[in-house]
């Protein structure tokens, strides 16, 4: 008897591979014939099943799966896969044992024999011939087990080496199928499962057929047991132990069986997703059935798995060649795109690189010019070290000449003393200060409002004023101790029509140092109107009349009897109009009679109706201008809080008559935008509907907030911010705050100016806070201010060359206050002592620095002082080393400035105005004489921690070197001069647009 057994099974699991066509051909011995003695003493035999034995012989298993491979796909849920796989395996495990428990039936019935009757003899025993064959017979059916299990073994030994062939077959025929389209697995992993689907429900069908046909063998083998006297029975119990086993198998196959249906259930519900992929078969046969050749072709001759290899690889070196060539094709397209960009740039500012030309040429020249004089400062030191060695020569020299030359001076002083006198009477205008015009000024435009004098006689005095006409200064002093009317009637007398000396610029704002301030608004507003002022410009300040104002910093403040009606949620509103000189500014205060009392509220800003109060505020502002029939250049407003002076001007007041000035915008800081909805706009008569778009004044994150900033940048002539890094910065997303877009398509009109301080404010040679005044010739002060600081504060002065780090700022976020809390403690790591002055307006950051500032209450080398004082922030100033400002974004900030003013080294992180005013000194890139200070990039305590520790090794072991830093730095002028400069050329360039378009 022969069968061949499929090796297409294993002991657990069906790994999905290639299909198999190899087979184990096992042949089992036929058992010997076995007769029994009849009862009449003749043994009678049947074969009734030889037929049936020949069509078993040559039956044959061969369950093999299409020529598709179920693991190429990724897309197909690997759990229905592997169910697949396992109900497949179980199948071919159930048909393999089946196969086998059938052989032996058959073998065992093709020789059954059929006793009619038993022939014994007078014992009752069986004849040896019978016994003979019977023990035959079962050692042919155990030698027919044995070989079955070799065959058994020997196809899993086969399945395991071809499974590793398949194995390895299938990662090479992978990397190949990876290379394909992701519809192309899909459609091969939905044929496979399809196909799975059909061959299991054959597998299933079959299955069953075996089982039945393996139910009836048992029980032919039973009935051929059952036939067996009970006095043999002893030789056959090893067959019926077999068949128990058998029957047992059976049973677990049962079981088995019902798992494989729950699980083909599972599969079946593959189907809905295998008729959808089918509809893209179609598209796809070509690849597939190129696929399937070489995976046939693979199967034929594993040996051709070397060259497939080779082919894999330079595949996958091929696309990853070609990868490389589309991106260097997409970063050289994205490029010629940003050129292209650029192209288009370039064109729109031809206009604006020619007039850039002149400047860049004066740039240029100035930068040269201080280089220059840097080589000559230092040829002047040298110098002087040469004089000081001859001083001791020369002295003697110049005492005898001084002694000669003592009565010729008396006669110079004499001289001298009668030309001044004489250049007074001629020329008095030198010698008037600038609040002397402002309040000329004042008194003019009061009169004017005040209906005393006409329009056009306000504007030929103004304009006298304006060019400080030394006629108009002497018939104010002829008769300033006279009344109004006197000094009126001497004014009209002057009817000549003046030059125009400058630009008339008027500043619309919400604070101005010193009245009104909370951070550096104020103090850019007045530095950059009086050097704006000491230029030659007409400057004047719009400013709220808030109720916790510094009075006794406003000269001459009068109210003005007129009253100024301006419109406001559907009605009008009468406002009173002061006037007043602040250090020698011209300032109008403007005190709204809304029922609000909008600025009566004890604060400037953090009010819950700031966006009406202030969009109120910017209306008034520019009716004043319209009644007042002020024809000014230039209409500067700053921040969120006037930012609606842009779309007010335009939309409203232009078409009144107020047309003369172009609209400079500033931003001072980016994080605060104003935003409010939309139906807010309408209060201050701005139409919202036509407003609220995504061109104009619509919040570009939500589409039903106003965005006041926004607005300005759309509205204005001129953008500004507050220094070139934070300009670059906000046109990022991040730094932007939302507004980047924006900013970006109106960058031609956008740029950044490093603000100044004021340097007769911030002057330790003149400042009466300072226990010592001192100079960048002269730095002995900062130890003697160092010392007094000490004293003051409670700290340790038992080293006077123990280094001081100093911090004022406020506590908030954007500060780096976790960087400020970080300084205090590795400040006295490295010997160090540590002052801080401010205070946060956030809770829970108030409270903590307070814990730390108890911690320190007593501490020698350790101070929180955790409120604003000025004059404290002064001595602070001069007393300190160092001064750190850790920040995480600044648009400007001052105070770096102030303490290179005052001598004190600034420890900065690299940002905003920081990064375009602190250089560090060990960065080689940076010229020499520009380098003043130290520091970091990331805002992390490694980088500061580099920051601080270079800046204490400097000080520490290189003390010539460290003063030789703080006289450099005290000389840096940081004042308003050159910032104005760049102001005063924006706005001659947009004037000059706007006559050249008004003439065209």
């Amino acid at each position: 008897m022969e069968m061949k057994i499929s090796n297409c099974f294993s002991t657990q699991k069906w790994c999905g591979g290639a299909p198999f066509s190899r087979q184990v051909n096992v042949r089992f011995y036929p058992l010997p014939s076995q007769r029994l003695p009849p009862a009449s003493g003749k043994m009678r035999q049947r074969r009734n099943f030889s037929l049936q034995n020949k069509k078993k012989q040559n039956k044959t298993i061969n369950i093999e799966r299409p020529d598709v491979d179920l693991q190429s796909s990724d897309d197909v849920d690997s759990d229905i896969e592997k169910m697949s796989k396992q109900s497949l395996l179980s199948s071919n495990q159930e048909v393999s044992i089946e196969e086998n428990v059938d052989t032996l039936t058959e073998t065992k019935s093709s020789d059954e024999i059929t006793y009619s009757s038993v022939d014994s003899n007078e014992e009752g025993q069986p004849s040896s011939v019978h016994l003979k064959d019977l023990i035959g017979m079962i050692r042919n059916a155990e030698k027919n087990i044995h070989l079955l299990n070799e065959a058994r073994v020997h196809a899993l030994e086969e399945l395991q080496k071809v499974l590793g062939e398949k194995e390895d077959l299938h990662g090479k025929i992978n990397i190949l199928e990876m290379k394909l389209a992701e519809t192309d697995a899909r459609l091969r992993v939905a044929s496979q499962e399809k196909i799975h689907v059909e061959l299991l429900e054959d597998q299933l069908e079959k299955l069953k057929n075996e089982l039945s046909s393996s139910r009836g063998s048992e029980e032919n083998v039973l009935h051929v047991n059952n036939s067996v006297p009970l006095s043999r029975s002893d030789s056959v119990n090893s067959l019926s132990e077999e068949f128990d086993s058998l029957r047992k198998e059976n049973i677990l196959l049962k079981q088995d069986l019902q798992t494989m249906k729950s699980e083909l259930s599972l599969v079946k519900e593959t189907d809905e997703r295998i008729l959808m992929l089918e509809k893209e078969r179609s598209v796809l046969e070509s690849s597939l059935s190129e696929l399937e050749s070489k995976l046939a072709a693979s199967q034929e001759d594993v040996s051709e798995l070397s060259s497939l290899k080779s082919e894999c690889k330079n595949l996958y070196e091929k696309v990853e060649h070609l990868q490389a060539l589309l991106a260097k094709a997409t970063k050289q397209a994205d490029q010629a795109i940003s050129v292209l960009q650029q192209n288009q740039e370039l064109r729109k500012k031809v206009d604006r690189l020619e007039e850039s030309l002149e400047e860049a040429s004066i740039y240029k020249l100035s930068s040269e010019k201080l280089q220059q004089y840097n080589e000559q400062m230092q040829q002047k030191i040298k110098l002087l070290d040469e004089r000081l060695q001859r001083s001791d020569e020369e002295i003697q020299s110049y005492v005898q000449l001084h002694q000669d030359s003592v009565k010729e001076f008396q006669d110079t002083l004499n001289n001298l003393k009668n030309e001044t006198k004489k250049k007074a009477l001629d020329e008095p205008v030198n010698e008037m200060p600038l609040e002397f015009w402002s309040r000329l000024l004042l008194m003019i435009e009061g009169w004017s409002m005040e209906k005393k004098i006409s329009k056009d006689d306000a504007k030929l005095l103004r304009e006298l004023v304006w060019k400080r006409d030394g006629s108009i200064c002497d018939a104010y002093m002829s008769c300033k101790e006279k009344n109004d009317r006197e000094i009126l009637a001497a004014f009209l007398k002057f009817t000549s029509s003046p030059t125009r000396p400058g630009l008339h610029i008027i500043h619309i704002a919400a604070e101005l140092a010193p009245v009104a301030k909370v951070g550096g608004l104020g103090d850019v507003v007045a530095g950059l109107g009086k050097a704006l002022q000491e230029k030659g410009h007409l400057v004047e300040i719009v400013l709220p009349k808030y109720d916790c104002m510094q009075y006794e910093s406003i000269k001459d403040m009068k109210v003005l009897d007129v009253v100024v009606e301006s419109y406001f949620d559907g009605r009008l509103y009468k406002n009173n109009i002061w006037t007043g000189t602040v250090e020698g500014l011209p300032v109008y205060f403007i005190e709204p009679q809304h029922p609000g009392k909008f600025f009566c509220r004890g604060q400037l800003y953090g009010e819950h109706d700031d966006f009406k109060r202030f969009s109120f505020f910017s209306r008034v502002a520019l009716e004043l201008l319209l009644q007042a029939e002020k024809r000014p250049d230039i209409i500067h407003c700053h921040d969120w809080q006037t930012a609606f002076v842009a779309p007010l001007y335009w939309e409203i007041y232009v078409p009144k008559g107020l047309d003369s000035a172009r609209i400079c915008f500033t931003c001072h800081n980016f994080e605060y935008q104003g935003t409010a909805p939309a139906s807010e706009l309408t209060s201050c008569g701005l139409d919202a509907y036509h407003l609220n778009k995504p061109d104009r004044m619509q919040d570009n994150s939500a589409n039903d907030r106003i965005n006041p900033v926004k607005g300005a940048i759309v509205f204005s002539n001129i953008v500004t911010t507050v220094s070139p890094t934070y300009a670059q910065e906000v046109r990022s997303a991040q730094g932007g705050k939302g507004l980047h877009a924006t900013i970006n398509s109106h960058s031609k009109k956008f740029a950044g100016i490093l603000n100044g301080i004021d340097t007769d404010a911030w002057n330790p040679a003149y400042d009466n806070f300072l226990k010592v005044q001192y100079s960048a010739s002269d730095i002995d002060g900062k130890i003697e201010n160092k010392e007094a600081l000490r004293r003051l504060l409670g700290l340790s002065s038992s080293d006077f060359r123990q280094p001081l780090v100093g911090c004022i700022t406020r506590l908030v976020p954007q500060k780096g206050v976790h960087l400020i809390r970080h300084a205090i403690y590795r400040t006295l790591e490295l010997g160090g002592q540590f002052v801080l002055l401010g205070s946060s307006p956030v809770p829970h950051i108030q409270r903590e620095f307070e814990d730390i500032g108890n911690h320190f209450q007593n501490h020698e080398h350790a101070r929180l002082v955790l409120k604003y004082d000025d004059a404290l922030s002064h001595l602070i100033y001069a007393a300190s080393d160092m001064l750190i400002i850790p920040s995480i974004f600044e648009p400007c900030g001052l105070t770096q400035m102030i303490a290179m003013r005052y001598g004190s080294i600034p420890i900065a992180r690299k940002t905003g105005g920081l990064n375009d005013s602190v250089f560090d000194v060990d960065d080689d890139s940076i010229p020499l004489q520009f380098r003043n200070g130290f520091t970091f990039a990331t805002a992390d305590e490694q980088g500061f921690n580099n920051a601080l520790e270079r800046a204490f090794n400097y000080y520490m072991n290189n003390a010539e070197t460290w003063k030789e830093l703080v006289q450099k730095v005290m000389s840096i002028d940081f004042s308003w001069d050159s910032s104005a400069s760049q102001y005063e050329e924006l706005y001659e360039k947009a004037v000059l647009r706007a006559r050249a378009a008004s003439r065209s």
